[in-house]
């Protein structure tokens, strides 16, 4: 780490959020990691993933080894200013594909695929029954 480090306003660490160009917050401080984006074990798309917010969480919950931390080091260009970082961040829930699209409750679905079959076969058997010759 260097010892004069710089501040970073959140805008501007938000902007480095490509595979080229790529920077991280977290607990506090700003890691450029673009040179590490192809040697991260978990690829790229989850150093982009981080991009844009507090990453710290994110970090935290993977549980990184002390040699990940130390290697962290090499990447620090300085601290974030944390009156920029935003206070709440809006949840966007991805898209869904929907199954049940006419919100049938899911035990009478259940129960028609049971029923059904079985309807099926007592028919064929009822018409087998009437149409055999004695």
């Amino acid at each position: 780490m260097t010892s004069d480090s710089k501040t970073h306003t959140f805008e501007e660490v938000a902007k480095h959020n490509k595979t080229k160009d790529c920077w991280l917050i977290v607990s506090g401080k700003v890691y450029d990691v673009t040179s590490f984006m192809d040697d991260h074990p978990g690829g790229d798309e989850v150093l982009l993933s981080a991009t844009g917010k507090d990453a710290t969480n994110d970090f935290e919950d993977v549980g990184h080894s002390d040699t990940a931390r130390e290697m962290m080091e090499k990447y620090y260009i300085g601290e974030i200013d944390s009156a920029t970082v935003p206070l709440k961040r809006t949840y966007i829930a991805p898209q869904q594909a929907t199954y049940n699209q006419d919100k049938t409750p899911e035990f009478v679905i259940k129960i028609l695929q049971f029923l059904v079959p079985l309807l099926i076969l007592g028919l064929a058997f009822a018409v087998r029954q009437y149409t055999k010759k004695e």
